[in-house]
């Protein structure tokens, strides 16, 4: 039976927090990955790639599967009644409801975190608790039906390692072969306990107006 992946893709999406998941989870044998959205025109992802979803929130079937990614974009899914109510319904029926990086907030927006164990990137891992969540550092967080990964590059590993729940770790193994998974960065810098206090400083800058967005809208959450 063909497994059914829906991966929200909105303005403003990270585009390696989508395509991370998406290319580990349409490798795998008998799987069907469509994004989804309010509309089937394009969205800009918040790096400037153009990207088209499949399907909407209207017509879009009873996924499997539901991811959700992170970005920018994500601010404004916090407040968006429309999103937050098919995030809600998704997860209903979903087997696993899942997120990568910021996309975690919206899981927690729409009420599902409240409770249980979840990651989101390490420079709003502190929103988390707004939500009721157990905020908990790694990669891949997993509590029951709830898959949660960390930044961006994290989509990888939180895909393979929702391809061995589904389908099992030799197809999960196979997959990861087949895109020459192996990662070796040329720096130590991917962690805030890693990277150098000055590259620190320089990274919180960079994501700094984001952030203060996410705090304004999150300063009063119940």
């Amino acid at each position: 039976m063909t497994l059914n992946f829906g991966i929200l893709c909105f303005p403003g999406v990270q585009q390696l927090d989508l395509t991370g998941p998406y290319e580990v989870f349409a490798s795998a044998a008998d799987t069907r990955v469509q994004l989804v959205w309010k509309t089937v025109e394009p969205v800009r992802s918040f790096t400037g790639l153009w990207l088209k979803p499949d399907t909407t929130f209207a017509d879009a079937p009873a996924f499997d599967v539901l991811c959700v990614p992170g970005g920018g974009g994500v601010n404004a899914l916090l407040q968006d009644a429309d999103t937050l109510d098919f995030v809600r319904r998704q997860a209903a029926g979903a087997r696993y409801v899942t997120s990568v990086c910021t996309g975690s907030l919206v899981l927690g927006a729409a009420g599902l975190l409240a409770g249980r164990r979840a990651t989101t990137h390490w420079n709003a891992h502190d929103f988390l608790v707004r939500f009721g969540a157990i905020a908990t550092p790694g990669r891949v967080v997993r509590d029951g039906n709830l898959i949660t990964a960390g930044g961006v590059t994290s989509g990888i590993d939180f895909g393979l390692t929702v391809v061995a729940e589904l389908l099992g770790q030799e197809e999960a193994e196979a997959v990861q072969l087949s895109l020459e998974y192996a990662p070796e960065p040329p720096f130590r810098s991917g962690t805030p306990e890693e990277a150098p206090a000055a590259i620190l400083a320089a990274a919180r800058r960079r994501l700094a107006k984001s952030r203060e967005e996410r705090e304004r809208i999150l300063s009063g959450w119940a």
